[in-house]
């Protein structure tokens, strides 16, 4: 008999198919190994085949064959042996030859097929459909705001992993658990905000948007309406600080100043959505740094020691890129700017503004109830309108139902009251965390929250016909005369309720 290089118990038929399973994984992970290598642009969802789904296989593959090892070296230790291990081939006899044949170009042909499909289910995870419609109940907030986001034509995975391995295989690891929360129904309601685990902005945002060029000023004016019977329409035109630059260009300032890379800012949050914001530290180039403590309560030196810190980057302020949910108040200021909701309804701004914000069991109720609700108002206080703008009063509703479609979703508990936007200081405290005139430092310098900080005004139109304008800056002036109360409370407090 001839000399086994193994043992008698690795020679048996399961053994041989585990091993089989085994070297089939191994060649479909260097071949995808190689593509991402080779491709030039490594795709983040390769690993999740690659380092995942694979080598589950292959260790199955190897648990088959120990399984066989361990039957086998039980079938001798009892006293079972096999006269013949495989069956035998004699490739003398033309049967056999034509069987080995077709099964060779079956095994070849089962492999390519297994190397095409292997890659195409890779490449079907790396698309934005999987990322939002395979969760569909879970991420149906996430996916449709996404597709209405600036970033719509950026791929999820462009943001949330980025290029490479390491990040894919901290993401995808971490996401295990969501996986069963999904499976068995144990996921949060709303998904919680922000992702603690993403990728820092400098492997993301900062692979298109460069620091180092935000040196201009941008002109943005805002359109607004009155909560009133007439809808009162009133304009703000600022001149915006985008601000940043680099030594090259002269002046570093503005808006992107917290991100030049001269600088580096971190701050201190005690709550996990990061909008309470009690402690900061700013080092700077010629390695001066400063520090501010809010004047709201004492900061003391164990809460920093202990507290949790973060880096400033680009998503402590730009926190909703691509999943933004708007306002009521906003998403109707940009409807009626349009026309879409017409704005000659009486009191149809703060109209929809109460309808959108009341709370819904589910979708179909909500978009019935705004049916029901605009037309009875009409109805019942303004008869000859509801008759004479019937076809208005349609569209209104039509324009309403969107707005609520892409902003609010009672399965997931999900509105925009949850989601702060922290660009700009309207609707959530955003800029005001920071710069609300309580943070100072120890020898008195305070962070300023003055508007002229960030933009300055160029131009408001309260009514028609009553233009303030000056290229130096207007005083601002609120369209609603509360004194002088806006100067001293953010503006959230009263536009967040």
């Amino acid at each position: 008999m001839k000399k086994r290089k193994f043992p008698g118990s690795f020679y048996n038929p399961i053994t041989a198919f585990g091993t089989t399973v085994i070297f089939l994984n191994i060649f479909l992970i260097i071949f995808l190994l190689l593509f991402d290598y080779l491709s030039g642009s490594p795709k983040a969802y390769m690993g999740i085949v690659t380092f995942i789904v694979l080598p589950f296989f292959l260790f199955c593959g190897i648990a088959i064959a120990l399984f066989g090892i361990w039957r086998e070296h039980n079938r001798i230790k009892s006293g079972k042996s096999r006269e013949k291990i495989f069956p035998v081939i004699d490739l003398n006899d033309k049967k056999y030859r034509s069987a080995l044949i077709l099964l060779s170009i079956g095994l070849i042909v089962l492999i390519i097929f297994s190397a095409f499909g292997t890659f195409k289910a890779y490449e079907y995870t790396d698309s934005d459909e999987f990322c939002g419609e395979i969760c569909h109940k879970v991420m149906n907030p996430e996916y449709t705001t996404y597709q209405y986001s600036p970033h719509a034509r950026v791929g999820c995975v462009q943001c949330h992993i980025g290029s490479g391995t390491e990040w894919y295989v901290r993401a995808k690891l971490s996401g295990i658990y969501q996986i069963y929360s999904v499976l068995f129904n144990k996921y949060s309601k709303p998904i919680p905000t922000p992702v603690h685990n993403l990728r820092p902005a400098q492997g993301t945002c900062e692979q298109c948007h460069w620091p180092k060029y935000f040196y201009r000023e941008s002109e943005i004016t805002n359109t607004y309406f009155l909560s009133d019977k007439n809808n009162t329409k009133w304009n703000l035109t600022l001149l915006m600080k985008i601000g940043g630059g680099n030594e090259e260009t002269g002046v570093i300032q503005g808006i992107h100043w917290h991100m030049n890379l001269s600088n580096k800012v971190t701050y201190m949050m005690t709550d996990d959505s990061r909008q309470e914001i009690p402690w900061i530290k700013s080092e700077h180039s010629d390695g001066t740094v400063t520090i501010y403590k809010t004047t709201d309560f004492p900061v003391t030196d164990d809460m920093v020691k202990n507290g949790l810190k973060r880096r400033m980057d680009c998503i402590d302020c730009h926190n909703r890129p691509a999943h933004i949910y708007h306002p009521p108040s906003s998403s109707i200021n940009r409807e009626l700017a349009i026309n879409k909701i017409n704005p000659k309804l009486p009191f149809v701004k703060s109209l929809a503004v109460k309808i959108l914000d009341t709370p819904y069991s589910s979708k179909e109720i909500a978009l019935d109830s705004i049916k029901i609700a605009i037309n009875n108002f009409y109805n019942l206080n303004y008869p000859e309108i509801a008759a004479s703008m019937k076809d208005e009063i349609s569209n209104s509703i039509i324009g309403i139902q969107t707005i609520f479609e892409k902003n609010y979703f009672p399965s997931m508990n999900v509105s925009w009251k949850g989601f702060p936007n922290n660009i700009g200081h309207l609707y959530a405290k955003g800029c005001f965390r920071c710069h609300d005139g309580k943070h100072q430092t120890e020898d008195g310098k305070v962070l300023s929250r003055d508007c002229n900080t960030c933009h300055t005004i160029l131009a408001q139109e309260l009514k028609k016909g009553e233009l303030r304008i000056s290229l130096g800056g207007v005083d601002y002036i609120h369209p609603v005369n509360i004194g002088d109360a806006w100067k001293n409370e953010n503006c959230s407090n009263c536009h967040s309720n």
